[in-house]
């Protein structure tokens, strides 16, 4: 019943405030004459009642004390109350100057002034708290309340709390606050005590705790996700709220309160690069990023925006996704040191056009295709778009003088199962042997189809490759995928019961990209540490718990085979491989085998020649051929291997 109790109009606050106030000025009176009301002088009062009347209605009208909603009274209020009753007083007080500068008695003594002052301001706000909190307690009398415990006792723990009780259509009551902070455990917030977060586990069992929200932003990533796993062992909601800057009007906002996303869990300790450096080589510079529409091609083109680069050329040749990073670089940035390319990779003649008219001193690779099951189905397109690609974008970057050319790779090029894998390694041989090649006096492309015969300038291109493994929300990624698939209902599928892989987040990837670029001496291929592997039925079903479900019961998992050209798990270096460290303490050196230039290359056009063709068999044996590590697993191409061998 109460909950459907309208807010009252501003005007009756207004009247209410005049009423409380003459009531005030009443008891001051009162008080003066010691609780003798015979005494009071009738024509005085009434006169005074009247000043005080018209002065509190001019502060009142104009500091608007009666604007706020008086159930969700804020010391923001409390603030705009004091300013008035102080003003008010005030000039009732300078009104008593002015009268007796004229030699006339004052209207009203400066005690009675001095307690109507604290008086009225004393009984303003407590009929606010009064309506407050029958307002508050009328909302929590709900018994299918949700009992949430509130991790963080800090300024973001204040506003959830906050948001809480300024909305009565949730239904959810805060029991405890709890910190890590032992100087807080024992006070309160709002009236909700703060606990020790040590103790959580047993709040939880003991309240019958429905919630969690993690109120702050200093937990351990460790200590985190153990807490998200006792809450999920007792079927606790985990939910999250969003970083202060993106508080909608600097204010929190229920919808904003959600529940924690898998990514917040597999994210780890923030990656430090050089900044400095960076800036210093980046400076002024023309930098081309192929791919720039994709995942990592645009985060590359968002954290390039962060330095005083001279122009970033974005090159992709899905014009909606180019279209769509152009627009939010405008609407990011005025300054408009971008500019949007469309072009294939493959296109000779545009990529020619691009060279001829950019000049790019850095060059980030990252236009590929990627998909295993699609590429194991298209060999040829593999070769024409993650080689012939390659191969062109290299050539051209020796050609037109380009200083750094970083290609970006994966961990599927290391022992590849796959076409994907396969045509990313045979990539990675043809970077690392151009650039050795690159140190001979008269180096020439030596191969008389090649587009650039009789090089006529000096190879000062640097070529560095990155490694790594998937990166969490990328087109066509696992979690992706499991988010929609809980969302329709289920079921989750997963491949094998023990497949694994790699995690790291764009960001990161993209500023270990930047910092391998950055250290580069050339010919190097760059391995990311991507921390601990993950069972990828373990992160299903723990995305289904942090969506407040329960696996196999609410929604299905099952298991699909494991696709062609799929492994269990991946790899960042084969066995005949090994790594040295760096200065960074996340990014090491493979060491690789050295392939001959001319003979790679030789290799490299028989394998486009095949492909222009459509030739898929003698692609594949031509990539078998070449990467000799390359077996083929739950594919058709699985009997080359053995032709191959004989």
């Amino acid at each position: 019943m109460f909950g459907k109790i309208n807010i009252v109009p501003r005007w009756i606050i207004f009247l209410l405030d005049l009423g409380i106030c003459a009531i005030s000025l009443t008891i001051a009176y009162t008080v003066k004459l010691n609780l003798e009301l015979s005494a009071i002088d009738l024509v005085e009062f009434s006169r005074n009642i009247l000043i005080a009347a018209t002065i509190n209605t001019i502060v009142f009208f104009n500091v608007k004390t009666y604007a706020g909603i008086i159930r969700y009274t804020s010391a923001q209020d409390t603030f705009r109350i004091l300013f008035s009753v102080i003003i008010s007083n005030g000039l009732f007080a300078l009104l008593n100057f002015a009268i007796t500068a004229f030699g006339h008695a004052p209207y009203i003594s400066n005690t009675v002034l001095i307690v109507n002052l604290l008086t009225s301001f004393l009984l303003l706000i407590s009929y606010r708290v009064l309506i407050k909190y029958f307002f508050m307690y009328i909302k929590n009398l709900n018994l299918d309340k949700r009992k949430v415990i509130v991790y963080g006792a800090g300024e973001a723990g204040l506003a959830t709390k906050r948001t809480f009780d300024h909305d009565g259509k949730v239904n959810k009551t805060i029991m405890a606050f709890v910190d890590d902070d032992e100087r807080k455990v024992g006070k309160a917030i709002d009236g909700v005590k703060i606990l020790s977060a040590q103790h959580l586990e047993k709040l939880i069992m003991d309240h019958e705790v429905d919630e969690v929200i993690f109120a702050s932003y200093t937990i351990p990533l460790e200590r985190k996700n153990r807490i998200v796993d006792v809450c999920l062992e007792h079927d606790v909601m985990v939910l999250n709220i969003p970083p202060a800057d993106a508080w909608e009007g600097g204010k929190l906002n229920k919808s904003q309160i959600q529940t924690i996303n898998i990514e917040d869990l597999l994210n780890r300790k923030p990656i430090e690069i050089d900044v400095q450096g960076l800036q210093n080589q980046l400076k002024d510079k023309r930098i081309l990023i192929t791919g720039a529409a994709g995942s990592i091609g645009s985060e590359i083109v968002r954290q390039l925006m962060n330095f005083e680069v001279g122009l970033i050329i974005l090159c992709d040749q899905s014009e909606t996704a180019l279209h769509d990073i152009y627009l939010e670089l405008e609407e990011n940035h005025k300054n408009n040191n971008f500019h949007a390319f469309i072009g294939d990779v493959k296109d000779e003649k545009r990529m020619v056009h691009l060279f001829e008219m950019y000049k790019p001193h850095y060059v980030y690779h990252a236009a590929a295709y990627k998909h295993v099951p699609l590429m194991e189905d298209n060999p040829c397109e593999a070769i024409k778009n993650n080689v012939q690609g390659t191969k062109m974008i290299a050539d051209l970057s020796v050609r037109y003088g380009v200083q750094k050319f970083v290609m970006v790779s994966t961990d599927k090029a290391v022992n590849p199962t796959n076409i994907m894998g396969a045509s990313k390694r045979i990539a990675e041989i043809y970077v690392q042997s151009l650039s050795n090649s690159l140190t001979q006096k008269d180096f020439v492309f030596s191969n008389g189809l090649s587009y650039i015969n009789d090089l006529d300038v000096k190879p000062i291109t640097k070529f560095i490759t990155t490694r790594f493994g998937n990166v969490l929300g990328s087109n066509g990624s696992v979690i992706p995928r499991f988010k929609q698939q809980i969302e329709k209902g289920g079921p989750v599928t997963v491949t094998h019961p023990e497949i694994t892989r790699y995690f790291m987040t764009i960001p990161e990837a993209c500023r270990l990209v930047l910092e391998a670029g950055c250290m580069g001496k050339g010919g190097e291929i760059f391995v990311f540490d991507m921390g601990k592997s993950v069972k990828i039925v373990e992160l299903a079903k723990k995305m289904i718990r942090l969506a407040g479900l329960i696996p196999n019961q609410d929604i299905k998992i099952q298991y699909s085979g494991l696709r062609p050209g799929e492994k269990l798990f991946e790899e960042l270096l084969n066995d005949n491989e090994n790594t040295l460290p760096t200065h960074h303490e996340q990014i090491m050196i493979g060491r690789v085998r050295e392939y001959v230039f001319d003979d790679v290359e030789r290799q490299i056009y028989s394998l486009i020649n095949y492909a222009n063709i459509n030739d898929d068999r003698q692609v594949v044996i031509g990539m078998k051929k070449l990467v000799v590590e390359f077996k083929s697993k739950n594919s058709v191409f699985e009997e080359l291997d053995g032709a191959i061998n004989d």
